[in-house]
């Protein structure tokens, strides 16, 4: 179904060329997302910061789900909807991307980060499911085709992987 929706391989390519032009310009990738999504966040922030296929430098990218000193505390003083909000504030700058993963779309603290780069100039790919949500009104908005969270949560795994093949193979060819 994602591999033969002319429409959503149009948006995965969008989304590759946001990363290469952020990559090209010394930026970085940004991801978050909670619960399973937080982990899709962790994997594709791996996969840049590694490797994807083949053995090449670094790209600078990171997941905004895995400094636990940072979550709680943010969590305690401000509330868990400002979790993503105020690391962006923090680390986001002009010309990075940020990737939110959502399967609802929905998150509100999702929602509020993609807010913060609006302000910021940090440009958005907001990841989710098919269902109209809070995060279809930002940059890029990926809808994968289903409702359920199981099948929303392996497509966005496919589509970060079908991302890194690209933005790896035009930055640095084909190895």
């Amino acid at each position: 179904m994602v591999l033969e929706d002319s429409v959503l391989l149009k948006k995965i390519a969008t989304a590759a060329e946001m990363c290469i032009e952020a990559y090209s310009t010394g930026k970085k990738t940004i991801f978050a997302g909670n619960g399973g999504s937080a982990a899709d966040a962790q994997h594709m922030a791996g996969e840049f910061v590694s490797k994807f296929y083949f053995d090449r430098p670094g790209l600078s990218s990171i997941a905004l789900t895995t400094d636990t000193s940072i979550l709680t505390a943010i969590g305690n003083d401000y509330g868990y909807e400002k979790v993503f909000e105020r690391q962006l504030q923090a680390i986001g700058c002009e010309g990075d991307v940020f990737v939110g993963f959502s399967t609802s779309g929905n998150s509100a603290n999702l929602v509020r980060a993609l807010s913060v780069c609006r302000e910021k100039g940090i440009k958005t790919i907001a990841m989710t499911g098919n269902a109209p949500c809070k995060m279809d009104d930002y940059d890029l908005v990926i809808k994968v085709p289903s409702v359920e969270t199981p099948r929303i949560q392996e497509c966005h795994t496919l589509i970060g992987h079908m991302i890194c093949c690209i933005v790896e193979k035009q930055l640095f060819g084909n190895k």
